[in-house]
């Protein structure tokens, strides 16, 4: 083995990056690392430039991470459609058919998890296991405070916060953030339900995330847990499910994207798992 003068580190290699062509879309993704892939969504108003960094490095080791910028986020310039979970899980499935990938791991954050679970049951012969952080299944399983902030959700408390700054550095379309804005509101305001039924029938195997005041119902999320064979067996003695799920203690919606050091090793455990395809 080589070995590397004192105080000598090596340079991390560069991501492979594009555009890919999809659903009308020129979406912009990164690839990180080798291994079995992963894809990991972000957030509303995020960008692979924002927290995700850590966690791609992290993933990285040991994974191929396919980071992507969702519809009208990072580098991908908005569209006139509507953003919802149909189009965003299709986008994911576009995404993988134009990288040759035939099956992949989904790891989703808020908004990106709600397209994980889309896609898990839209797409399921390409998705294999989910986490899915911080998201219910249907509107209602916000709590209430959750769903009242979205009408009085202005654009005016967005000026000047990264969110709008970072994504003006980054997007193709310079200025577009107010009808960026108006696409997020009207997807959160949107009534919708993914149906439990449709949850239950995914072959993809969960691991739901939350903290324990990240504004989903706990009973939302036990409610989850229970479709995905979880919360009634007794797995000292008798064989436990595939799926899982953590609340982490102290933690919101937001600080959940702060504990990085404690979900990662959780995920790498999960996606780890019984890993044949």
């Amino acid at each position: 083995m080589m070995m590397l003068p004192a105080g000598v580190v090596l340079a991390q290699q560069k991501p492979v990056t594009g555009y890919a062509p999809v659903n009308g879309l020129k979406m912009y993704y990164e690839i990180h690392g080798s291994g079995e892939p992963v894809v990991l969504l972000h957030g509303a108003f995020m960008a692979i430039t924002d927290d995700w960094r850590v966690w791609i490095d992290e993933l990285a080791k040991t994974r191929k991470v396919i980071a992507v910028e969702m519809q009208g986020h990072g580098r991908t310039a908005d569209i006139k459609r509507d953003i919802t979970y149909d189009n965003l899980g299709d986008d994911v499935a576009a995404l993988l058919d134009y990288l040759k990938i035939e099956r992949a791991d989904l790891v989703g954050y808020s908004l990106g998890a709600g397209a994980a679970i889309d896609c898990a049951i839209r797409h399921p012969e390409k998705v294999r296991k989910v986490v899915s952080i911080s998201h219910p299944m249907r509107r209602d399983g916000w709590v209430k405070e959750a769903n009242d902030f979205w009408p009085n959700f202005s654009l005016e408390m967005m000026k000047g916060t990264p969110a709008e700054t970072e994504r003006e550095k980054l997007n193709p379309i310079k200025g577009s953030f107010t009808e960026f804005f108006n696409h997020i509101k009207a997807a959160a305001m949107r009534p919708w339900d993914f149906g439990a039924d449709n949850l239950k029938a995914t072959k993809a195997s969960f691991f739901f995330i939350h903290g324990d005041a990240d504004g989903v119902r706990i009973d939302h999320i036990a409610e989850m847990y229970r479709l995905k064979g979880g919360g009634n067996t007794h797995a000292d003695m008798q064989p436990r499910v595939e799926s899982r799920l953590a609340i982490l203690p102290d933690t919101t919606h937001v600080t959940l994207m702060n504990r990085m050091t404690t979900i990662v090793p959780m995920i790498n455990n999960f996606l780890g798992a019984n890993p044949q395809r």
